[in-house]
């Protein structure tokens, strides 16, 4: 019965859609998309992750249902006790209760792969025991052919954006995700490149409490982000300040990012610094890839159309026109924005009905559907995530800082060669292999 209810909403998604295009027929969108969003919500597992994911990627589904799946919770329905009793077992043995000073038998959080618990080490060390439902691997692969079916229906209807790279991009994040080992490496290595950054914190890994499937780590304190709404202008600027250094200093000086800036992947302390709590999804970038960025900030700043012809050919980007190039340039002068002015300011101060770039995203989808259409490739896929997403908090932050100054400081002296023995020194002592 898993599918039962996304099958029949997937099912009239594609008769509707079909009806609208090739016979004229008239549907409510609104209508439908809320009842896909009530049939994914139900699911609580990769699919609802994957719908998450979509729904901050700027046109990879109609706007209408982008809306609707980005309110897909992140909290979840908890295993019971005697169920989490079986899964610890199964992951540290019959004796795995004597191996914590106390183990709290209710989730602290519980989302779309995995819950968490709060215990305490035999050490007295506080820790969150990050525990994976079963049968994930078989979930996520049966929801990536739910993908699929969702992209074909609406490649169909509209082939302005190729679709074929995301769903690749989307399938080895989430494949990667199930990895906890993995994520325990990715974890030390955001230890190592933000040793120097006083304003983030990541946890500790215990690794005689961790296997394929089970992560323990340090627990830290923290507070929602929207508990500091209201907070005072400098308050809401520090966090803003702390979470661009959080996703930007390990993308300009390692060429990694972390793809899910999700609100509940992170909490803030009182004095404002972050914790960063979730290493699942992490991308990792080619040094000319971030060269690339650095490239198209110039292009746009100095009005140089082949540096940004450049910038797009090196992410990946083919079949350029003028045409196409001139629209991909509205979205990224929309993106760097706050990065081209010397001064302090909103990270969006136009329109958009507080969702942030929606407008703009609206415009290059018309845009590209005239001009014969695009195929991201599927390294821009979380890259485009992360900004947006980042972009929504500091929308809801109300933050006003020097974004351009921030900007400048991690660019400064940028070299290819540097970031790659920066990468290959990081990336060793985490034990995380290379791109």
């Amino acid at each position: 019965m898993r599918y039962a209810r996304v099958g029949r909403s997937v099912g009239g998604l594609a008769a509707k859609l079909a009806g609208e295009r090739y016979l004229g027929m008239e549907i409510d969108r609104n209508v439908h998309a809320q009842d896909l969003r009530a049939a994914l919500g139900g699911l609580k597992g990769p699919l609802m992750k994957v719908a998450q994911i979509l729904s901050t990627i700027p046109e990879a589904l109609p706007k209408e249902y982008a809306q609707e799946l980005s309110q897909l919770q992140a909290d979840a329905p908890a295993m019971g006790w005697a169920f989490v009793k079986r899964r610890m077992m199964t992951e540290l043995g019959p004796g795995w209760q004597k191996q914590f000073a106390s183990f709290e038998r209710e989730a602290s959080a519980a989302a779309s792969l995995g819950q968490v618990h709060r215990a305490t080490g035999h050490d007295g060390a506080d820790l969150a025991v990050k525990l994976q439902y079963p049968d994930m691997s078989s979930a996520v692969e049966a929801d990536l052919r739910q993908l699929k079916l969702i992209f074909s229906i609406y490649r169909r209807y509209d082939s302005s954006i190729d679709t074929s790279n995301i769903h690749t991009e989307i399938g080895d994040r989430l494949r990667e995700e199930l990895d906890y080992r993995l994520e325990a490496r990715h974890m030390r290595l955001y230890q190592e490149m933000l040793s120097g950054e006083d304003g983030v914190h990541v946890p500790t890994v215990v690794p005689d409490l961790s296997t394929d499937r089970l992560l323990t780590m340090s627990w830290l304190d923290g507070q929602r982000l929207m508990t500091f709404a209201e907070a005072p202008q400098e308050v809401r600027n520090a966090i803003a300040q702390n979470m661009f250094r959080a996703w930007y200093v390990p993308f300009y000086y390692y060429g990694v990012i972390h793809g899910d800036p999700h609100l509940g992947n992170y909490t803030v302390r009182d004095d404002q610094t972050i914790n960063l709590l979730d290493y699942g999804c992490i991308r990792t970038f080619q040094p000319k890839f971030v060269q690339g960025v650095i490239d198209l900030y110039c292009a746009l700043r100095d009005g140089d159309e082949a540096l940004a012809v450049h910038a797009y050919e090196s992410w990946g980007f083919g079949g350029l026109t003028k045409e196409v190039i001139e629209t991909l340039n509205l979205w990224a002068a929309f993106v760097y924005a706050p990065l081209l002015e010397d001064r302090a300011r909103r990270i969006q101060e136009f329109g958009d009905d507080g969702v942030y770039g929606k407008d703009v995203a609206e415009k290059v989808h018309r845009q590209l559907k005239e001009r014969g259409g695009v195929t991201p490739p599927r390294e821009f896929v979380f890259m485009d995530r992360a900004a947006i997403g980042l972009g929504g908090v500091f929308l809801h932050l109300k933050s006003e800082i020097n974004w351009y100054r921030m900007f400048h400081d991690l660019i400064e002296g940028f070299d290819v060669d540097s970031m790659a023995r920066r990468q290959k020194q990081a990336f060793g002592e985490a034990q995380v292999p290379l791109p």
